[in-house]
């Protein structure tokens, strides 16, 4: 492959603490979604960045449903976003979609 040529990729992967309880919703479509929130540090040490990760297979939900605040957790997935009708219009978000998940500590 040269230099000019790429491969596409969407895959992301994360360590950092758990920073909210997770939280499991079901969708009007019937499907289950558990949410939570992950900080991350910086590369750079300059700060830290807040990600909202959903995890929508069941063995991961059962899983992720034991994390509490604080918890260490590396997850692989891909990024994606999301896009639903608000009473204020069309919104989104960016969302990490877990495809593995493993605690740390």
């Amino acid at each position: 492959m040269s230099e000019f040529e790429f491969q596409p990729v969407n895959n992301i992967e994360l360590c950092g603490r758990v920073n909210s309880a997770p939280i499991e919703r079901e969708l009007p479509s019937g499907d289950m979604v558990l949410e939570l929130r992950l900080v991350v540090p910086r590369i750079d040490r300059s700060g830290v960045d807040t990600l909202d990760l959903a995890i929508w297979k069941a063995a991961l939900r059962r899983r992720a449903r034991s994390l509490v605040v604080g918890d260490v957790i590396k997850v692989n997935g891909a990024l994606r976003r999301r896009f639903w009708q608000g009473s204020a219009g069309v919104l989104s978000r960016s969302q990490v979609e877990v495809a593995q998940l493993a605690k740390v500590n």
